[in-house]
């Protein structure tokens, strides 16, 4: 082919000066970028605002503010570890019900079920999360708390009171509001997202996995152990995460059915109170300025605290998995 022939279709390609296409790319940069610095601009703000107005509690008690279980408005001694305790214990037996029944759950509703009952079961599930706290809280008050004060904390004494250890978490007269009663509503309030995300994540894997490790003889509790979770590890972490931060920060429900008592105590069964159902109910007879509400605010900060420690626990987690799992390959 003659070489002549082509300048002309080149100098007409790539001649300069012809007008460039307009694109939202620009655009939806700095939208993007605007909403990332805003989310932590907002958050940076929150943090701000609770430290500040925390700082007379923390001046006026020091570190034992973080150690002190005494919380009397009357004599103006306040202090953090009663609230903080019953946050953690909850939150805690929350996830101990909470995600071997989201596990089973998604398990069943993405490997066992037929298609149709696992549509329908699956998004029955997901509404349950779209229920106010507060409906929560009322059925737990007039349903739950009768039911633990009549027969689950009677039978555990009968079962297991003469258990040396096991006395001791389930000792105590049969209120029916405690540490327990309030578990059992946070493991049911974040049971959804839980089952929501390790559903979503399950059927998210290639389906070439789970034939393959099945065309190699394995069982179907096998394919999920060697294959689907470490496979999903992130997500499953990042429900459980998910569902953890909702329990702490819960307010109504958990107010409901705790039992508003600031004490510290090995019983399971005990009332108690978490920061949040505190800050719900003494933040409106806390005047402005006042040691009080300072405190309060001091108890956001803590609770906000125990949140990041939360997530970079799980990060740290992930990432020793992830290197762990790097190294055996």
């Amino acid at each position: 082919m003659d070489v002549s022939t082509q300048q002309p279709v080149q100098s007409a390609v790539l001649k300069p000066g012809r007008p460039k296409t307009l694109t939202g790319d620009p655009f939806f940069r700095g939208l993007v970028l605007s909403a990332g610095v805003g989310v932590l601009l907002i958050l940076g703000a929150v943090i701000v605002v609770m430290v500040v107005g925390g700082m007379p509690a923390f001046g006026q008690f020091g570190p034992g503010f973080l150690i002190s279980k005494v919380w009397n408005p009357v004599t103006q001694h306040f202090g953090a570890a009663a609230p903080v305790f019953g946050t953690v214990a909850s939150s805690v037996l929350a996830l101990l019900i909470a995600v071997p029944l989201s596990f089973g759950t998604a398990f069943w509703l993405t490997t066992l079920a037929p298609p149709a009952a696992s549509s329908v079961i699956g998004m029955a599930v997901q509404l349950l999360a779209a229920v106010p706290s507060i409906i929560f809280g009322m059925w737990g008050f007039f349903v739950l708390v009768p039911l633990v004060a009549h027969y689950v904390q009677p039978a555990a004494k009968a079962l297991f009171g003469h258990v040396p250890v096991v006395s001791v978490l389930i000792s105590g007269p049969p209120f029916g509001t405690g540490l327990f009663t309030a578990a059992v509503i946070l493991a049911i309030m974040i049971m959804p997202s839980i089952t929501a995300v390790m559903r979503d994540v399950f059927a998210s894997i290639p389906s070439v996995l789970r034939e393959s490790a099945y065309g190699l003889g394995a069982t179907r509790w096998e394919v999920m152990r060697r294959v689907v979770l470490p496979w999903s590890r992130q997500g499953v972490v990042g429900g459980i995460v998910l569902g953890m931060g909702r329990a702490m920060g819960e307010t109504m429900a958990v107010t409901f059915v705790i039992g508003d008592s600031n004490h510290i105590g090995w019983s399971i069964f005990a009332p108690a109170n978490t920061i949040a159902s505190l800050i719900a109910l003494e933040f409106p007879e806390s005047p402005a300025g006042s040691l009080k509400l300072a405190s309060l605010m001091a108890l956001g900060a803590i609770l906000m605290a125990i949140s990041f420690v939360t997530l970079w626990c799980s990060r740290m987690l992930l990432a020793r998995g992830q290197n762990s799992t790097g190294k055996r390959s």
